[in-house]
């Protein structure tokens, strides 16, 4: 009788956890076509109502993660770490930059999944250290213009890998790049200072990672500078 209780109550929670899951997907989706517009974010609309934000935070801290089916971990968390910055950045609005906020990244915590966890354990903790992907700097967007464009969609398990090629190629061939083919030279944003050894693993340069995702191939030999990083905030 015990084990069949227990068999109940673990059917339970999962099927109720599964749906948590599933409705943080479906409302983050409809929150990004909402206030999301060509990488910018409508702080001002959110800030006048916060409510659709805060709710789906909400459904985030009493979600249910763990590695076993990694395309769900990833986007969750994905998706958790870029609306956690919108929320970080709503809590102390107006503000022009995230860096204007003391531990915006390291010190501030959220509550998701059951942890209380920073934008930065987020980043290098649960998805950079767990996967070494390179694309994850695609697509977590830190509320800075420097960053990749924020996408108006959410981030989904069964469309997540054509997601992160998409803004990896986007970011490659866009303004994350700043190419001279003639005198051999690039300047990219300061991501790939930073994590260097991100997109140089397994023996692969710099320009290996640019050229995989590149339109127009650079020269193998071209010379790599850097750019500074644009922190104003990313407004609408």
């Amino acid at each position: 009788m015990r084990i069949l209780k227990f068999i109940i109550v673990f059917v339970i929670t999962s099927s109720v956890y599964a749906q948590n899951v599933e409705s943080f997907f479906k409302e983050t989706n409809t929150f990004l076509q909402t206030y999301v517009k060509d990488g910018k974010v409508n702080y001002k609309a959110i800030n006048n109502d916060p409510s659709k934000l805060n709710s789906i935070l909400e459904l985030a801290k009493n979600t249910s993660i763990d590695g076993k089916d990694a395309n769900t971990y990833q986007a969750f968390w994905i998706n958790a770490y870029n609306l956690s910055v919108i929320k970080g950045i709503i809590d102390v609005y107006p503000t022009k930059s995230p860096l204007d906020n003391d531990g915006f990244f390291d010190k501030k915590t959220h509550e998701l999944a059951g942890k209380s966890i920073t934008l930065n354990d987020i980043e290098h903790k649960l998805l950079r250290a767990k996967f070494k992907d390179p694309r994850f700097h695609f697509v977590l967007v830190c509320g800075a213009v420097g960053c990749p464009p924020l996408i108006n969609k959410a981030y989904l398990p069964n469309t997540l890998n054509a997601q992160l090629e998409a803004q990896t190629k986007l970011a490659i061939n866009g303004s994350f790049l700043m190419v001279n083919v003639k005198k051999k030279r690039i300047q990219a944003s300061e991501i790939m200072k930073w994590y260097k050894e991100d997109f140089t693993m397994n023996g692969t340069t710099e320009i290996d990672f640019i050229n995989k995702y590149r339109t127009e191939a650079v020269p193998a030999n071209s010379k790599i500078s850097y750019f500074p990083y644009n922190w104003t905030l990313n407004q609408q």
